[in-house]
C-alpha cells in the first residue's frame, strides 16, 4: 500500500502542469485543448460535445503526450476501456470495453469490439495492435455500434483516422527515439502538393526496434522483444471541387522473438497407466515475478507477421444537401506465430499457429444535411477467406508404464465469411434544442467452415483423425455451413440547454456473429448437456445486447472546461464465453446464458490558465451473470460459497479504472517554451480469464508516467525526456487457461520501468 500510496505521489508531483505536448502539433489536429474537438463517430465531422454518444477522442498530441507507439498506449486513459497486447502474442489487439471484448484469439471467434482504420473494417485482432506514426486522431466509441458500425461491435468501436496529405502546403516530421533495453524508434512523415490544389502525395513510416524485456535463466536468452516496421502511403486527389479521391496503401512487418508469460500454477504431468499425476514445475517458477521465464523452443521460433491492404474512398458532393461516399478495400494478413502456452522448459503447451486470411468489403454512403434534418444510408459487404495450419506439441504431457508419451496434433481448418448489411440512421432537429435520432441496420451473414484434426503419438490409442463436418453422424456430416441475420436498431433523444451543452437518453441493440467451435478435436468435444440430455451442437448463436444509456456533456468558460458524463446499462443475451471445460480437455465457445453490465463514466478537461491543462477520465462497472450454462460442469463448479467459483465474475471488468494528467508549459521568451507533464492511471481488480481462478487473477495496479519536452521557437525542432511506469509496478495484463491440459495457467505482464530520450523536428 505504501508503496502504491508512494508512486501516486510522485506521479503527482511530476504530473504539475501541461498543455498539449506541442502546441505546433496540436494546431495541426482536431483534438486539442485549444480549439473545437472534432469526430466522425456518426459518419459525419461533428463537434465532439453535439455528439450524443459516449466516446473519448485522441489527437496526435494527446498520443506523444501519453508516449503512445501502438494502440497499447491508450490502455487505461478511457473510462471502462482495456486496451493490451493481446496473449502470448505481439502481432494481435486484446480490447475490452465496458467488459466485452474477445476472450479467445481463434479465428472462429469473432472480436466484440470493431477496428477500423479509415472507415475500413479489420476483422482480426491479429495485427491490430497498430502502430500510431502518422494518425490525425483516435476515436474510442463505448456501448454497442450496431447501426453505423454493424457487426462485431457489440462493446464498441476504436476508429482510427490517418492524416491525409495537405494539397496546398510541403509538411515534415521526423523524430528518433533511443530508450531502456535498447529501444529505437524512428519515425517520419512528409506530405508534397504534386499538383497544386489538385493531388498530393504522403509517406510515412515507423521502425521500432527494442531488446527482450523477459530472459530464460536456464539459457540467457532475451524474448517479449520489439522489431517491426510500418510505412503507409497516401494519394490524395481533388479534381474538381465536388469530387474526392483518396487512395491509400499500407505495410507492417514484424519479426519478434517469443512472448512469454509465467505460470502461476503447478503444471502437472498424467501417467495413463498406472494412473497418478506428477508435479513439472511449481507454481511461480522463478518466485516472484522479475521478468524470468523459461520456453522448451529451442531455436529461432519467435512470431512473424506480415500485415497490409489498399483502399480506395470517393466522395462527391451531389448537391449542397447530399455526398456520396464508397470506401473499397482489399486486406490481407500473414501471421506465423510459436507460442509456449505453459510458459516452461516442458513441453505442455506448445503451439504454432499459422494464418493467411485476406478480406474484401465494399460500402456505400449517401449522406445527407438539410435544414432540419440530416443522416446517411448505406449498403455494406464484407468477404473474408481465413485458413490456418495449427501444431500442438506436448510430449510431456502424458506417461505411460513410465515411459514417455509422445504427442503432436495437427489442424488444418478453413472459414469463409460472407457478411451483407444495410443501414439507415437520422437525426431531425424539432428546434434547436431538441433532436431525435432514429436508426435501423439489418445484417446477414453467412459462413462455411471445414476442419481436419491429425493426432500422431506413439501411443496407439492417442492417435487419429477428425474431420469437420465429415466424422460426424448423419445428417450432420453435410452441415458446414450457417447463417445469421439481425436487426440492430437505435434511436437518441438529445436536448441542448445552450449551444455548448447536450443531454441525451439512449437505447441500441448489438450483435455479434455466430460461428463454429474453432477448438473441437473430436465428437465428444462438440457434445454438451442441454436439460440434462446430452445434445450435439455444432456452431453457436449469436450474442445480441440492448444497451440504455443517458449522458451529458458540455464546453465552459469559453472552452475551459469540458466535462461528460455517462450512465448505461446492458443485457447481453445468448452470452458467447470460451469455457475451460472443467476435468474435460475441450475448450469450447459456448452461449453460456445472461449478462449485465452496468456503469458510469466520466471525463474531464480543465484549462485554469493557457499554459496548465488537467484531465481526468474515471469508470466504475458493475457485471454479473444472470445466467452461466454449461452442462458440463459438477456440482463443485458454481458460485455458492463452498464451491470452486469460477464462472462468477465476468473477464477483463475491473469495478475502478482512472486516469488524471496534467502538463504545464513554461515559456522561456525567444528561447522557445519547456513543458512538463505525465500521467497516472489505475485499473482495478479484474480475472484474466472466464474462469476465475486465483493465478488468473489481476489486484490492480497503479501506473506512472512522466515526460518533460523542449521546444525551439517556432515549433522547428524539440527534444524530450520520458519514463514509462514510474513505481517499476508488476502489472498483469493478460491470461491464458487450459487447466485440464497440464493444469495449465500463465499471465502475461505489463513493462517495467522504461526511460527515452527523443528528438524530433516538424516544418
Amino acid at each position: 500500500m505504501f508503496r502504491k500510496t508512494l508512486v501516486l505521489g510522485v506521479a503527482m508531483g511530476a504530473l504539475v502542469p501541461m498543455t498539449p505536448v506541442m502546441a505546433q502539433v496540436a494546431a495541426e489536429t482536431s483534438v486539442s485543448e485549444d480549439s473545437e474537438i472534432i469526430v466522425s463517430a456518426r459518419r459525419r465531422d461533428e463537434r465532439l460535445i453535439d455528439v450524443p454518444v459516449a466516446v473519448s477522442a485522441y489527437s496526435a498530441a494527446d498520443l506523444q503526450r501519453l508516449q503512445a507507439v501502438d494502440l497499447s498506449g491508450l490502455q487505461g486513459t478511457a473510462p471502462n476501456v482495456n486496451i493490451v497486447q493481446g496473449r502470448g502474442s505481439a502481432a494481435s489487439a486484446n480490447i475490452f470495453i465496458r467488459g466485452i471484448g474477445q476472450p479467445d484469439a481463434l479465428q472462429t471467434f469473432d472480436p466484440a469490439v470493431g477496428v477500423y482504420v479509415d472507415g475500413v473494417y479489420l476483422s482480426r485482432i491479429q495485427g491490430a495492435l497498430l502502430s500510431l506514426g502518422d494518425v490525425e486522431r483516435i476515436e474510442v466509441l463505448r456501448g454497442p455500434q450496431g447501426t453505423l458500425y454493424g457487426k462485431n461491435t457489440i462493446g464498441g468501436a476504436v476508429s482510427i483516422v490517418s492524416k491525409k496529405p495537405d494539397l496546398g502546403v510541403l509538411k515534415a516530421a521526423g523524430s528518433a527515439l533511443y530508450g531502456s533495453y535498447n529501444q529505437i524508434l524512428l519515425n517520419g512523415y512528409l506530405s508534397a502538393p504534386i499538383v497544386a490544389d489538385k493531388v498530393a502525395l504522403s509517406l510515412a513510416a515507423q521502425y521500432d526496434k527494442r531488446d527482450g524485456l523477459v530472459t530464460d535463466p536456464r539459457t540467457g536468452r532475451a524474448y517479449n522483444d520489439r522489431d517491426s516496421l510500418t510505412g503507409r502511403a497516401i494519394l490524395r486527389a481533388k479534381p474538381t471541387e465536388a469530387v474526392e479521391l483518396i487512395l491509400s496503401g499500407d505495410y507492417t512487418r514484424q519479426r519478434n522473438a517469443l512472448t512469454l508469460g509465467y505460470a502461476t500454477a503447478p503444471l502437472l504431468q498424467t501417467s495413463l497407466f498406472p494412473a497418478g499425476v506428477k508435479t513439472l514445475v511449481p507454481a511461480q517458477p522463478y518466485g516472484k515475478y522479475d521478468f524470468k521465464a523459461s520456453t522448451s523452443f529451442k531455436g529461432d521460433e519467435g512470431q512473424r507477421l506480415d500485415h497490409w491492404g489498399v483502399s480506395l474512398t470517393a466522395n462527391w458532393d451531389l448537391s449542397d444537401a447530399f455526398t456520396l461516399t464508397s470506401i473499397t478495400a482489399y486486406r490481407k494478413l500473414r501471421p506465423d506465430l510459436f507460442i509456449d502456452i505453459d510458459a516452461t522448459q516442458f513441453e505442455l503447451g506448445d503451439v504454432f499457429v499459422g494464418i493467411d486470411q485476406h478480406q474484401f468489403s465494399q460500402e456505400v454512403q449517401l449522406k445527407w444535411d438539410m435544414d432540419k434534418f440530416k443522416g446517411v444510408f448505406g449498403l455494406y459487404y464484407l468477404n473474408e477467406t481465413i485458413a490456418s495450419r495449427q501444431e500442438a506439441y506436448a510430449d510431456d504431457l502424458f506417461t505411460f508404464l513410465g515411459g514417455p508419451v509422445t504427442f503432436t496434433r495437427f489442424i488444418d481448418d478453413a472459414q469463409n465469411t460472407k457478411s451483407y448489411a444495410a443501414f439507415t440512421q437520422g437525426t431531425y432537429d424539432f428546434t434547436d434544442k431538441l433532436s431525435l435520432t432514429a436508426g435501423l441496420r439489418y445484417t446477414k451473414e453467412n459462413r462455411r467452415y471445414d476442419r481436419l484434426t491429425t493426432t500422431v503419438s506413439n501411443l496407439p490409442a492417442l492417435n487419429g483423425r477428425f474431420a469437420f463436418p465429415g466424422s460426424l453422424p448423419a445428417p450432420f456430416n453435410l452441415d458446414n455451413t450457417a447463417s445469421f441475420d439481425a436487426w440492430t436498431p437505435m434511436v437518441t433523444l438529445g436536448y441542448k440547454p445552450t449551444p455548448d451543452t447536450l443531454v441525451y437518453a439512449s437505447a441500441s441493440r448489438g450483435f455479434k456473429s455466430g460461428g463454429f467451435n474453432g477448438r473441437a478435436n473430436s465428437i465428444n468435444d462438440l457434445t454438451f448437456v442441454v436439460n440434462g440430455v446430452p445434445t450435439l451442437l455444432t456452431e453457436f448463436e449469436p450474442e445480441t445486447v440492448w444497451t440504455y444509456e443517458g449522458g451529458a456533456k458540455g464546453s465552459f468558460l469559453d472552452g475551459r472546461v469540458r466535462l461528460s458524463g455517462t450512465a448505461f446499462l446492458s443485457d447481453y443475451k445468448d452470452f458467447q464465453a470460451r469455457v475451460g471445460g472443467g476435468t474435460v480437455a475441450a475448450f469450447p465457445v459456448l452461449n453460456a446464458g445472461k449478462l449485465r453490465i452496468w456503469g458510469v463514466e466520466l471525463e474531464a478537461t480543465v484549462r485554469p490558465v493557457d499554459a496548465w491543462n488537467l484531465r481526468v477520465a474515471a469508470g466504475y462497472l458493475n457485471a454479473e451473470y444472470k445466467e452461466f450454462n454449461d452442462g458440463r460442469r459438477p456440482p463443485t463448479f458454481s458460485c455458492n460459497p463452498t464451491g470452486n467459483k469460477v464462472t462468477c465474475e465476468p473477464a477483463f471488468t475491473p469495478p475502478l479504472t482512472l486516469s488524471v494528467g496534467t502538463d504545464y508549459a513554461i515559456p522561456l521568451g525567444n528561447a522557445g517554451s519547456v513543458t512538463v507533464g505525465g500521467d497516472a492511471r489505475f485499473v482495478d481488480k479484474h480475472f484474466l480469464s472466464v474462469d476465475n481462478r486465483a493465478g488468473l487473477m489481476e489486484p490492480g495496479y497503479w501506473l506512472a508516467n512522466a515526460y518533460i519536452q523542449y521546444d525551439a521557437p517556432g515549433g522547428s525542432y524539440y527534444v524530450r525526456g520520458g519514463v514509462k511506469n514510474l513505481g517499476d509496478a508488476r502489472y498483469r495484463t493478460d491470461g491464458q487457461e487450459f487447466s485440464s491440459v497440464g493444469n495449465i495457467q500463465t499471465v502475461y505482464y505489463g513493462d517495467p520501468r522504461t526511460w527515452s530520450g527523443t528528438v524530433g523536428f516538424r516544418f
